[in-house]
């Protein structure tokens, strides 16, 4: 009678383990590859303060160099006059987009129209792209700082981020997460001070 192994992997968001693949432990040794997983995540890194976005834009950044097609989206962040027109490529692969304000926006809507309509232009352009199918990762700095300060509308990105497509890996950094979004992820990460 021949032993038998099995190689493990976990589902991706479920977080159970399913068999690979069935070998006879006789068989030759051959080394284990595991297939690359086709169903991006959703993840949220936040803090009580701002200063998750770091780390995650060095792993953004990161992807793209191995040649991922990358999105990073900072919504409230301000003071370059980036917006649309001259969005920043980094890689080649990598393109970063702030809104086209004057500085950092902090206080809730009433702001200046034209601040308001700067972030919203930036989130109609990222959620195009989300939904194009293009994108291997996202990263949407302070989008739910920007749902909580009125300046996006919450169903409006819960159903873009509902339509996204299933490779595409979703990472939301800042401060303040709305419970939708919260309760849409496969992975939740708070940053903490003072350990």
């Amino acid at each position: 009678m021949h032993s038998m192994t099995a190689s493990i992997a976990a589902t991706p968001r479920a977080g159970h383990l399913r068999p690979l693949a069935v070998v006879p432990a006789s068989a030759p040794a051959r080394s284990v590859r595991l297939a690359a997983q086709q169903e991006g995540q959703l993840q949220v890194h936040t803090a009580p303060f701002r200063g998750s976005f770091s780390g995650v834009f060095s792993q953004a950044l990161r992807s793209a160099g191995l040649g991922s097609r990358v999105l990073v989206s900072q919504f409230l962040k301000g003071g370059v006059d980036q917006g649309l027109e001259r969005s920043v490529w980094l890689c080649g692969r990598l393109q970063w987009l702030r809104p086209a304000v004057a500085g950092c926006l902090s206080e809730p809507v009433p702001a200046s129209q034209a601040d308001v309509e700067a972030v919203r232009e930036i989130w109609a352009y990222t959620r195009e792209q989300l939904l194009s199918g293009q994108l291997d990762q996202l990263v949407l700095d302070e989008l739910g700082l920007a749902v909580e300060l009125g300046y996006l509308s919450e169903a409006e990105v819960v159903s873009a981020l509902e339509q996204r497509p299933s490779h595409l890996d979703v990472i939301l950094t800042g401060p303040s997460m709305p419970t939708a979004l919260l309760a849409m992820a496969d992975q939740v990460t708070q940053l903490r001070r003072g350990f």
